[in-house]
């Protein structure tokens, strides 16, 4: 399978590379500028292009099999991922790719019969981290409305960490995912899998899921 991968220098989508490539598939990285195209692995394509771009996107994106955009912004900036996510889907619905989007676990329903979802509860996260989350929660609505591209919204559980590959863990659709003693949390390793697994087998198409120990 060709794969594409955007963000593929940050935390998941290095991982998403390490992951795919030793399954043995043919991955392209897009990345932003030359420097990064030396932080790649020797088996990836580098290719760099700008993602405000739809055009250049679509380009990019046109000989592979499924695109996955784990795209982030700098602090301070969290919100202009949206804009570049909306341009992944409408690039993706061009050429007619299936795309995943990588984004968090704001949407995600508290478990235990809760009214909240992780952004909506006033005590669940940090204040620091509520930028992001809302950045996530955007990135969810527009793959929500979107109606012509090919799109999966992949979310971590609450804790996405540098871990170890354990190979295991369970996958869910809208509830946060919690341990028999509450905690949610998930590797990037295991999260990787598990985006590999959904470019591979395409379970989610047009949908949600999230995935956690």
């Amino acid at each position: 399978m060709k794969i594409i991968v955007f963000g593929a220098t940050g935390d998941v989508g290095s991982r998403v590379l390490t992951e795919a490539i030793a399954q043995g598939h043919d991955v392209t990285a897009m990345v932003r500028n030359e420097a990064s195209l030396s932080k790649l692995p020797e088996a990836v394509k580098g290719r760099i292009v700008d993602l405000t771009d739809t055009a250049a996107v679509a380009a990019s994106m046109s000989d592979h099999d499924v695109a996955i955009s784990s795209l982030r912004t700098p602090s301070g900036r969290e919100g202009e991922v949206v804009a570049l996510t909306q341009s992944v889907l409408n690039a993706a619905s061009l050429v007619n790719i299936r795309v995943i989007i990588v984004g968090g676990a704001a949407r995600l329903r508290l478990p235990n019969g809760s009214p909240h979802t992780v952004l909506s509860d006033p005590n669940f996260l940090p204040e620091n981290v509520v930028p992001t989350a809302r950045a996530s929660f955007a990135q969810f609505e527009i793959c929500s409305r979107s109606s012509d591209a090919d799109w999966t919204y992949a979310s971590p559980s609450a804790l996405l960490r540098p871990g170890v590959r354990r190979g295991e863990f369970r996958v869910g659709t809208d509830t946060l995912l919690v341990d028999e003693t509450g905690n949610s949390e998930i590797s990037m390793e295991d999260f990787a899998v598990a985006l590999v697994a959904e470019a591979q087998n395409a379970q989610f198409k047009r949908s949600s899921f999230t995935v956690g120990y």
